[in-house]
């Protein structure tokens, strides 16, 4: 039987790489954690379908939180378009019941969206600047935010860029996969020079998840509530992740070179947007925000992985 004032999370995603930050950040402040997962289970996380919906309104009404996350996602956009209908269960219609169970218990739901809501013709993007997917990813996503607002206003979006931290593999992240060609010294590699790009640590995110979650409920402040953006304070392409990881970590980079820019452009199986970079002030006037350099993030994150 929960307590009053106890601080309980239900966490969707909770095995993926920003859910295994945001579960031990919450855990860490003594919050009691839900953690669902699906394909990889573990101590402390609760195997759960989010698609098998009532099972996750059993889960929910017997843990009774008092906040819910929901970074659970189809995130890959290759996947997403090899994929749609499987993307659409996970990233929408799961979306949806997450939101209207939320809603009808009177908890708050944060939302983890993307970047990628934008076609990043002209960065930075302002909260209110117009949406234009490129890729079905985006789409979807973007139908995720506007089932979770439709649901209840005082839900809350996070619009997140790419993302890196300490990882189970190196394909888990479009950035940590970097180190796979910078390891590869007897094959040379051409990356993209081409998409900008302002990556962030998972802790970081985790932290800004926290601070709107505990303004939220100890406050009761409800003007925690609609859409919020952060990422990374520096601006890489790939090409140039690549060379500072090869600086950070003494590595050679010669095998590595740039991919030409109408290449990097044309040759991907899904269209990204060139620039995502987005306008932070939202969070920033509430004191919410961290960023973690990126040569001393990705230094600790992928440590364990370089000979």
């Amino acid at each position: 039987m929960a307590s009053k004032n106890e601080k309980r999370l239900f966490l969707t995603g909770a095995s993926g790489l920003l859910g295994r930050a945001i579960h031990r950040t919450f855990k860490e402040a003594g919050w009691t954690v839900f953690g669902a997962s699906l394909s990889r289970t573990g101590p402390d996380l609760q195997k759960l379908d989010l698609t098998d919906f009532g099972a996750v309104t059993a889960a929910i009404t017997k843990f009774k939180p008092t906040f819910i996350i929901h970074s659970a996602a189809q995130r890959f956009p290759d996947k997403v378009s090899a994929d749609p209908e499987a993307a659409r269960r996970i990233n929408v219609d799961a979306t949806f019941h997450l939101a209207e169970t939320a809603d009808k218990y009177d908890i708050p739901l944060l939302y983890i969206s993307t970047d990628y809501v934008f076609d990043g013709k002209e960065p930075p993007f302002k909260v209110e600047d117009k949406t234009n997917p490129l890729n079905d990813y985006g789409k979807l996503k973007l139908e995720g935010e506007e089932i979770v607002l439709a649901a209840n206003k005082e839900h809350i979006i996070l619009r997140i860029p790419v993302l890196y931290g300490p990882v189970e593999k190196l394909s888990e992240s479009a950035v940590t996969c970097l180190l796979e060609p910078l390891l590869n010294v007897a094959k040379p590699t051409k990356v993209s020079d081409y998409e900008k790009r302002n990556p962030s640590h998972v802790d970081d995110i985790s932290d800004i998840c926290f601070n709107l979650a505990t303004i939220r409920t100890e406050q009761k402040d409800t003007t925690i509530s609609g859409i919020f953006q952060w990422c990374g304070s520096e601006t890489y392409t790939k090409f140039e992740m690549v060379q500072l990881m090869g600086e950070v970590f003494s590595l050679p980079h010669v095998h590595v070179s740039k991919a030409p820019a109408p290449d990097a452009a044309t040759s991907q199986s899904v269209s990204r947007p060139y620039d995502t970079r987005m306008d932070r002030s939202r969070l920033e006037s509430r004191g919410i925000g961290k960023h973690t350099p990126f040569a001393s993030g990705i230094k600790s994150a992928l440590a364990a992985w370089v000979p």
